[in-house]
């Protein structure tokens, strides 16, 4: 707890209400308050109680765990792109966090069979490069082919998984018990918040030419379009809302290793109050500052 300790003593009240006084101080704290949740989420997943976990984590929590690590790595990325004031490849970073944070936490209110069907649901393309490697496919012959073959030999002989134990995922099409991303973030977060926060930023993965409009292109004054070679610069409105994804399941994934530590729930209920005051006081001065 020591090297979190030194993070949290940073903010007093003096430096936190300096730094609410004005749109510039503010965009600034918000760079450095999300770095230091980043360093926090990433002491979390270090966290292990020696008892239940004396060395590591078994099949049922790994999933989880790799998830979280994920969402710390993609956070720490994300502070990096809002200190270059680079709102671009922040929403490009967005969508896999919010996918992890919403799939770490449906896993951690779920049982062991939906661990596992989630653990399967990852080997729809491994399955088709064992089809093709049995079929004689001669990519198999090559350096790569014989190193793709053996990684996904070796993940499904660490898992115990055959190519007959797929059944039930084929039926579901691959779909986490069934389900569409749509469903299960409906349940975790509710059905309005999908198309105001993932819901849009989905179509950047099929080059949507909205998002060409939004982040490549100006538009001129006969109707043409020429390129916009530059980055839109970043806010708390690309970094503040993502944050509200992350906490719950860092906070689910303490009780679930049986590491209830008062003084962490604390700071997650910390970070969760200054990051609702963050958003609070720039939709205040941002409405000011425009009128």
């Amino acid at each position: 707890m020591d090297e979190i300790g030194k993070v949290i003593i940073r903010y007093d009240e003096k430096y936190v209400a300096d730094s609410l006084r004005s749109l510039d101080k503010l965009n600034k704290f918000t760079g450095t308050f999300v770095k230091d949740v980043a360093e926090i989420y990433d002491y979390i997943t270090r966290m292990r109680n020696i008892v239940r976990n004396p060395t590591g984590f078994n099949l049922e929590d790994a999933p989880i765990l790799g998830l979280l690590t994920r969402i710390w790595k993609l956070l720490k990325e994300i502070a990096i792109y809002y200190e270059k004031d680079n709102a671009e490849f922040i929403s490009i970073l967005e969508r896999p966090l919010i996918e992890a944070a919403v799939t770490a936490e449906y896993l951690l209110m779920s049982d062991s069979a939906v661990i596992e069907d989630y653990r399967k649901c990852s080997y729809k393309d491994r399955l088709r490069i064992l089809r093709e490697f049995n079929e004689g496919s001669k990519f198999f012959e090559t350096k790569a082919g014989k190193r793709l073959l053996r990684s996904v030999q070796e993940k499904m002989k660490l898992e115990g998984f055959s190519e007959e134990d797929f059944k039930v995922q084929k039926k579901n099409r691959w779909k986490l018990q069934g389900k569409s991303f749509f469903d299960i973030f409906g349940e975790i977060k509710g059905e309005g918040l999908y198309k105001y926060t993932y819901g849009i930023m989905s179509e950047s993965i099929h080059g949507s030419w909205n998002e060409s409009m939004d982040w490549c292109l100006q538009k001129n004054e006969d109707s043409t379009f020429t390129v916009y070679p530059f980055y839109h610069g970043a806010d708390i409105r690309y970094i503040c809302p993502t944050l509200k994804f992350c906490n719950e399941g860092y906070r689910l994934w303490l009780k679930r290793i049986d590491c209830e530590d008062e003084n962490m729930f604390n700071i997650l209920d910390w970070i969760e109050r200054v990051n609702t005051r963050i958003f609070m006081i720039f939709d205040q001065k941002y409405d000011e500052s425009n009128g």
